[in-house]
């Protein structure tokens, strides 16, 4: 009989295993006390194997059977006490973890105190050498969210000789450019940085957008190419003036008129490159350039003396003692935020941010750029390594575009008796714009490889991503990605 029990148990547990191995584990993770959810806390749950939640606390992952699976699911996060579950009991439930006090610096013993100003040296000297610089392979998944809004548009019709260039068609226009536009791209692949270089692999990825947002500006480009061509001469070339600027365009390089020169004949046997790598790419280094690269607009660990630091306290970061110290500008610099230094190899591994003031503002003759806002986290980690690399990252970018000034097209011609002039469009442009792209990355492992795999590896440039009118929950699955907020989940196109 104690063996029949037995056999039963073991195939229960069995049982158990199987059901984990198909399902995908899916949670949330709340604030015990608030019951707010917990953004951008981490999950592991294998060796060096971990998912992010998103800004809602949501999080989800597939076990894969070919990774050491830990004895439980692992929730971490700043300011909370580690928490340890199941994984059946992670199975579409909300978990709750509960806030740590605050560390006095009593627990941690130093051989000797530091001032907040030695730490911050040791930070700078150390910068060189704490953080990865030799060829690496990271496995990666990046959110691109973008809001863009027309805050204003007028279009003032003045003139035109051109029968169908007339107010009527002005004020369709303005009908047919939406206001509003949002669109998300997402990206699972493996990101090659060597020196300066980066090479990409894209595993899958999506877009979710409105088509018919870009199908208006196709009419519309298609509307506007018709009349030019039926109004205006072959020999004759456009002058486009905004104020006292003006610059002349010949007419088929706006029109794409056939051209036989050898130059475009040779151009059109090159193999078709696609935008999406390369656009991600871009968005890829500008990420990993953010802390360290020579432009990069966040300053804190580079320019100390722009800032004054102070020592808030002491935490847990990835299990190893941080110093907590708080920034802000102490004459022109634009952030405000904290670092998280780890006590043994002062090396900072992670960085909250926000600008205090507009970080750049152009203004001239008509034409305005500013930047409002730049704010996010990042955080770095060893993954068993000696060396840091890029962890996490969130970042908010806003900016403000606009331009107040006239314009006009004039079409003329050398060729033809009398004016070279021939037909003007004449209009008065006013139009602010703001455009706010959210980037949320996760780098899920990262190992080390020769220059040589580097060099050898050949990018597939063909490669695009699936487009979506709407969220599908089935795209991702069997992949491990960040899950998607609530916008994202309830996006759909409409008929």
């Amino acid at each position: 009989m104690r063996s029949i029990k037995l056999i039963a148990l073991l195939l229960f547990f069995n049982f158990i295993q199987l059901q984990l191995s198909a399902q995908t584990i899916s949670s949330k993770i709340i604030d015990s006390k608030t019951k707010e959810p917990i953004p951008y806390a981490t999950i592991q749950y294998g060796e060096n194997q971990g998912v992010i939640t998103n800004e809602e606390g949501r999080f989800s992952f597939e076990l894969n059977e070919s990774v050491e699976q830990l004895d439980s699911i692992y929730v971490s996060s700043m300011g909370y006490t580690k928490t340890g579950i199941t994984f059946q009991q992670a199975l579409d439930s909300i978990i709750t973890i509960t806030p740590k006090a605050i560390e006095l610096s009593g627990v941690y013993l130093f051989d000797k105190e530091l001032s907040v100003d030695d730490i911050m040296e040791k930070v700078e000297e150390r910068l060189p050498i704490n953080y990865n610089k030799a060829p690496i392979k990271q496995r990666f998944f990046l959110r691109q969210s973008s809001y863009n809004t027309m805050q204003k548009l007028d279009i003032e019709f003045k003139k035109s000789t051109i029968e169908e260039l007339n107010k009527k068609l002005i004020d369709s226009i303005i009908n047919i450019l939406p206001r509003s536009a949002t669109y998300y791209t997402e990206t699972l692949g493996d990101f090659y940085r060597a020196d300066e270089e980066n090479k990409l692999e894209v595993i899958k990825a999506a877009e979710l957008y409105d088509k018919s947002n870009e199908g208006s500006m196709e009419a519309l480009s298609d509307k506007m190419e018709a009349i030019f061509k039926a109004n205006v001469k072959p020999d004759s070339y456009l002058k486009i003036k905004s104020g006292i600027f003006g610059q002349k365009v010949q007419v088929d390089s706006i029109l794409e008129a056939e051209d036989d020169t050898e130059e475009i004949e040779e151009e059109l046997k090159k193999p078709e490159k696609n935008d999406f790598l390369g656009n991600r790419k871009y968005v890829l280094d500008e990420i990993h350039s953010q802390f360290f690269g020579k432009k990069s607009k966040l300053d804190v660990a580079k320019k100390l003396n722009r800032y004054d630091f102070e020592l808030l306290g002491y935490s847990e970061l990835e299990n190893q003692g941080v110093y907590v110290i708080g920034y802000e500008p102490s004459g022109r610099a634009d952030f405000k935020g904290k670092l998280f230094v780890n006590i043994e190899d002062f090396a900072i591994m992670r960085i909250d941010y926000e600008n205090v003031k507009i970080i750049k503002s152009i203004k001239l003759l008509g034409f305005s750029y500013s930047e409002q806002t730049y704010n996010g986290t990042t955080v770095f980690s060893k993954y068993g390594t000696d060396k840091y690399n890029l962890k996490f990252m969130t970042l908010t970018f806003g900016r403000k575009m606009g331009v107040d000034r006239p314009l006009k097209v004039i079409e003329k011609n050398k060729h033809v008796k009398g004016r070279r002039k021939q037909n003007e469009l004449s209009l008065a442009l006013d139009i602010v714009n703001y455009n706010t792209e959210k980037f949320e990355m996760v780098v899920f492992n990262s190992n080390t490889i020769s220059k040589t795999s580097f060099e050898e590896l050949e990018e597939d440039e063909t490669v695009k991503a699936t487009y979506l009118s709407a969220y599908n929950p089935e795209f991702w699955k069997g992949y491990n990605i960040m899950e998607p907020n609530r916008a994202i989940r309830e996006f759909t196109v409409e008929e």
